[in-house]
């Protein structure tokens, strides 16, 4: 609050009542009974008092987790969470990622929505900048963040540090060789937050890793790092189960 309009609002509301009013000041909703004129400096006060204080800043989320434990749910819940609250959101998802159709987030469980594509070579940022002189946007939300560039998530940093805008990235964090995947190392690097979507391992512990099995129902050591579909060639597993699956 900027120096003496706390003394200043003290003295206002200290004078006699004369008209009751609901009022919200620093977030409390306060019933006073004030005059006209009391009424009159407590919205200048209170106009002057919402410019000092600072907006709660956004912040770059990162849920991670392995192989089908539900991230795209969540996602889809939250978007749903926020237009139930009037609130527009951003989805965005990768462009070669077609499994629930051309610009769709979708879900095993059949839920889906619109997104915008990204590509290796798109600027995040200016995406995201594009989409808010559009409208005001609540939160921006990212599907399959793994396949993110470095880069990308650097842009993604600072859409939320320039443009002030929460982002929340679901995606996994190691892939079927136990290694990060670039995208995710770096969102564990810079995320603000980071949350674990957990699923479990056919022994009932935490599953953590995930291995791809081959046509012959082996695990793969080797292979692309990036396979889009063929959710029934994956397995999570805890990491005990994984090294007994890949022979480490």
């Amino acid at each position: 609050m900027p120096r003496g309009l706390g003394a200043t609002l003290d003295a206002v509301l200290r004078r006699p009542a004369r008209v009751g009013v609901y009022y919200h000041v620093a977030g409390r909703a306060i019933f006073q009974r004030r005059g006209i004129r009391e009424w009159n400096a407590l919205t200048r006060l209170h106009a002057l008092t919402d410019r000092a204080t600072p907006r709660p800043m956004a912040k770059l989320y990162f849920h991670y987790s392995t192989m089908n434990a539900g991230k795209s749910t969540l996602l889809l819940q939250a978007a749903h969470n926020y237009h139930e609250m009037g609130m527009d959101t951003y989805l965005m998802t990768a462009d070669f990622d077609h499994r629930a159709g051309n610009g769709q987030i979708g879900s095993r469980i059949g839920l889906s929505r619109d997104a915008d594509i990204y590509g290796s070579d798109s600027d995040l940022f200016e995406m995201i900048a594009t989409r808010l002189s559009a409208g005001p946007v609540a939160c921006v939300m990212v599907d399959e963040a793994q396949w993110m560039s470095k880069e990308q998530v650097w842009q993604l940093a600072r859409a939320v540090d320039d443009l002030g805008v929460p982002v929340m990235c679901y995606g996994l964090r190691v892939d079927f060789r136990g290694e990060l995947f670039p995208g995710s190392a770096t969102l564990l690097a810079l995320a603000d937050e980071m949350r674990e979507v957990r699923t479990i391992c056919h022994c009932g512990k935490k599953a953590t890793m995930v291995i791809r099995k081959g046509e012959d129902g082996q695990a793969l050591l080797d292979g692309d790092q990036v396979q889009v579909g063929g959710n029934e060639t994956y397995v999570s597993l805890c990491r005990r189960h994984w090294r007994e699956e890949v022979g480490r």
